[in-house]
């Protein structure tokens, strides 16, 4: 561990040195899904050929935690985090990571050198409105509880995502059925089942700006999303960048990813044959993923 603040933690995947590489993931999931088994891990691997990963691990919101903003975590943990290093990084953001990721290389640009961005979101309404808008009508059920803790709870979140793709739980679960329980293969379904279910509360204020304001209005899209008073604008970058869209991601469509590919100037963008979570952690990640990175970065 190289920083911390409050429940937030940078951690280093490489001590000896090598080329920063400063991972954001996701509020609403724990960040070892990038270092998900010592066998089977995207950080480790990205180690061992000699970048030096540093994940930040947001943890579990706690106190005053519980009253932050979007902008308190990219204005605040994120860019502090990012300037005790002392040098700028390739900074790579996962899924919501990545939009926090783009909002940080606009605010910040003397801190990053290139961007590379995973299954990100921007146009919430590309594979259609209508789900979209009915996660965000839901919301409002969740305010007492959200009024009493602070947050909203797990178990309401993985019902908002549920409501997305609602069959999709039922397939994984057949296909597990068909799995050698001791194949690699099951291990690792076994592995990432039990980080979903591993779960973070999200802050109130960062559910109603990303559920009301995001799926919702569609505020990234509609250039409505802004921090701090600043619009939010990706074609205001100035840094190379890799934007990665797998095409079997069924939280993160294909189409609201290419959405934010098609406003980076000059964004390289890479099509991994995986699904949101598969692209990172799935058994063909280092194909699809893991070396393809490494080669861009590389470049």
């Amino acid at each position: 561990m190289v920083w911390a603040e409050g429940s937030a933690r940078l951690l280093d995947y490489r001590p000896q040195g090598g080329e920063p590489l400063f991972v954001v993931p996701s509020l609403v999931n724990r960040a070892y899904i990038l270092d998900l088994m010592a066998e089977h891990s995207m950080l480790r691997h990205l180690a061992a050929a000699g970048r030096r990963p540093l994940l930040l691990d947001w943890g579990f919101p706690e106190g005053a935690e519980r009253s932050f903003s979007l902008a308190d975590y990219v204005a605040g943990r994120l860019e502090r985090a990012l300037s005790s290093l002392g040098e700028p990084v390739d900074l790579l953001g996962y899924c919501m990571g990545g939009l926090m990721a783009v909002a940080a290389a606009l605010r910040r640009p003397d801190r990053v050198r290139r961007l590379v961005l995973l299954a990100s979101p921007w146009d919430f309404h590309a594979a259609g409105a209508r789900a979209a808008r009915r996660m965000a009508a839901s919301l409002p059920l969740f305010e007492p509880v959200m009024g009493l803790h602070g947050a909203l709870p797990v178990d309401a979140l993985q019902a908002l995502f549920a409501q997305l793709d609602p069959l999709a739980i039922a397939a994984k679960y057949r296909d597990f059925g068909r799995q050698d329980p001791a194949s690699f293969r099951a291990r690792l379904f076994v592995a990432v089942e039990d980080w979903l279910a591993d779960g973070v509360p999200l802050a109130a204020p960062v559910a109603r700006e990303t559920i009301e304001g995001w799926y919702g209005r569609n505020a990234p899209a509609a250039g409505g999303w802004h921090l701090l008073g600043e619009p939010v604008r990706p074609e205001r970058l100035g840094v190379p960048a890799l934007v990665a869209i797998p095409g079997r991601d069924r939280i993160v469509p294909p189409g609201s990813a290419e959405a934010l590919a098609g406003r980076i100037p000059g964004a390289a963008v890479l099509r991994p044959r995986a699904g949101h979570v598969g692209m990172v952690a799935g058994s063909s990640a280092r194909r699809a993923l893991w070396d393809p990175l490494l080669a861009w970065l590389a470049a």
